[in-house]
């Protein structure tokens, strides 16, 4: 994709966070914003790196996560198109909390901290977007904190593999079966869920012997969705 092709206006238009604003409110933050690509496995910024701007990912997948001083990471959270990120720090005046980096080629919008800041103070409709946003992120980080506290490994992954199934049945689609292609290696995966990527793949392959799943590479086909869901439950 040729970055410099690309409208950003128009991109806004269709993107969550930005759609339900006037034109010329979409033009001014346009004009404090600037197209980013990043190679696969680049680092667009550092825990402790100052935070001037925020993120929309346009194409591919950024990866959000903590190190340890001996190297060990832990994954926070894995963002794909037309989601956004970072958008905490700008509003708090702080620096980056966790690494972000590209885990394909990744396109972003990245949206100048001025410009938000300015918006918001012109506009109360587009802050209430971006608490939205800001929510939403937070809600996660609870779930995942109930997730690690209450639920076993197993129980953990199946809720993964099942994460879309709610709103594919509220379109009015009641599937059977379905199809999950994973967005990372299963190790990032693994450590998005707090796994160790041994057991990860031993649960996938337990659950491929029970019949529940069928597993080629990062595909996964589930074949009995009320099964799979009951068998997390025990």
């Amino acid at each position: 994709m040729n970055s410099a092709a690309i409208d950003v206006h128009r991109l806004f238009s269709v993107l969550p966070l930005f759609s339900a604003l006037s034109i010329p409110e979409r033009e001014r933050v346009a004009q404090g914003c600037q197209l980013k690509r990043l190679a696969s496995a680049e680092v667009l910024f550092r825990a402790g790196e100052p935070c001037e701007a925020f993120y929309v990912v346009v194409s591919g997948q950024v990866k959000l996560y903590v190190a340890s001083p001996a190297g060990q990471e832990k994954v926070i959270e894995l963002i794909g198109p037309s989601r956004s990120f970072a958008e905490a720090m700008v509003f708090m005046g702080s620096p980056h909390v966790v690494n972000a980096q590209a885990l394909t080629d990744t396109l972003l919008v990245c949206v100048c901290k001025h410009a938000v800041l300015d918006e918001v103070m012109r506009d109360p409709c587009f802050a209430l977007h971006m608490l939205a946003g800001i929510s939403r992120r937070l809600h996660g980080l609870i779930q995942d904190v109930e997730g690690y506290a209450l639920h076993s490994g197993m129980q953990r992954l199946i809720g993964y593999l099942l994460r879309d199934v709610e709103s594919i049945q509220n379109d009015g689609t009641h599937r059977t079966s379905l199809i999950v292609n994973l967005p990372a290696s299963k190790a990032t995966i693994a450590s998005r869920l707090s796994l160790t990527p041994e057991y990860f793949s031993r649960v996938l392959h337990e659950l491929e012997a029970q019949s529940l799943i069928q597993i080629d590479r990062r595909e996964i086909r589930i074949l009995d969705v009320p099964r799979l869901a009951s068998f997390g439950s025990r």
